[in-house]
């Protein structure tokens, strides 16, 4: 696979992360003497990210070695795999994580219940969730899952697709009995006959369909919310410069995913374990990676209509929770640096 090498770039980071952290106490990633020809060091020699095969561009960063090319020897990379949005907010959380992949719905949950995150970026607008029925359903409508068992996994973009759709269609969502099953497993319990109806999310979506003949019942993008690259705000405030350099991989990787779809596909069906046909499903019909990477009015729209979702499920306690969380989840400036390289 072709490696994107962007010295120029780099170099141009790594000067504005003088800047950046000019106010560091010694130590702490403070410039060196601009004068005696020497460089500054990172302000930090650790940096845990994950990747997903929810986002496309965290496989090609990894893949590539961005990050690590841009940070050199100083600092240690450790990647750490999401299995949903629900897992990325737990290991943002407890700190096991520095930046993590979610869906936009995921974000403002976490962050209204009191997690210290902010969307920094944005990795996609896909269309990654629908529900989902077996091959053999007799299930026709959305109606029709009044007092039916469906999986789906809460804090995560295919649950609240599941809420909304509900709402839609004028089911309340206490007369669905659901099973709070991570994505995988409610794939299985579908295809194993112990729900009838699952909220789905690709790339496991598309293989169902493929490989078990599953079927979508009901599709609608409006109802999914984009790719959010998050961090914790103790990362972002105390290494500004190495979040800097993860956003400006992030934008390399989308220039360079947009130039090869096909390797882009095969990179997911290499991580994700499936086929090829459904690896390119999802990346050339479901993922919309030519979105612009910096979080702003778009997302924050699309965020408004689910908040009242949120309150009423039970999900956030109150609306002043989400209304404070929606005012301050966004922290654009990095992005607006990388896309303007």
């Amino acid at each position: 696979m072709t490696t994107i090498r962007r010295a120029a770039s780099v170099a141009l980071v790594a000067a504005g992360s003088i800047a950046l952290l000019a106010g560091c106490v010694a130590g702490e990633g403070a410039a060196a003497n601009p004068d005696d020809g020497s460089t500054s060091e990172w302000s930090t020699d650790t940096l845990a990210i994950d990747f997903a095969t929810y986002n496309p561009l965290s496989l090609v960063v990894r893949d590539q070695g961005l990050i690590e090319e841009a940070l050199g020897d100083g600092v240690t990379v450790e990647w750490v795999q999401s299995a949903g949005s629900n897992k990325a907010n737990e290991l943002l959380r407890s700190g096991s994580i520095d930046v993590g992949s979610t869906a936009g719905s995921a974000a403002l949950l976490a962050r209204a219940n009191g997690s210290p995150i902010q969307v920094i970026g944005i990795y996609s607008q896909p269309e990654w969730s629908a529900l989902v029925v077996g091959p053999d359903s007799d299930i026709t409508s959305v109606g029709d899952l009044a007092g039916r068992s469906v999986a789906a996994t809460k804090g995560t973009d295919p649950y609240f697709f599941l809420l909304q759709a509900l709402d839609e269609a004028g089911v309340d969502v206490r007369d669905v009995e659901v099973q709070n099953l991570q994505h995988a497993d409610g794939r299985a319990a579908l295809d194993g006959g112990s729900v009838e109806a699952w909220a789905g999310l690709d790339p496991i979506m598309a293989a169902a369909e493929q490989e078990s003949g599953a079927e979508l019942l009901y599709r609608n993008v409006d109802f999914n919310t984009y790719g959010f690259l998050n961090a914790t705000e103790e990362f972002l405030t105390n290494h500004p410069d190495v979040a800097q350099i993860v956003v400006d991989a992030y934008e390399d990787a989308r220039a360079w995913a947009l130039e090869h779809p096909e390797e882009t596909a095969q990179l997911l069906a290499d991580v994700a374990g499936i086929d090829i046909e459904v690896a390119t499903i999802v990346i050339q019909e479901r993922s919309n990676l030519d979105v612009s990477g910096v979080p702003g009015a778009a997302q924050l729209a699309v965020l408004e209509r689910i908040a009242p979702v949120l309150v009423d499920s039970g999900d956030v306690k109150t609306a002043k929770a989400v209304d404070d969380a929606l005012a301050t989840i966004v922290n654009a400036e990095f992005a607006e640096r990388a896309v303007n390289r």
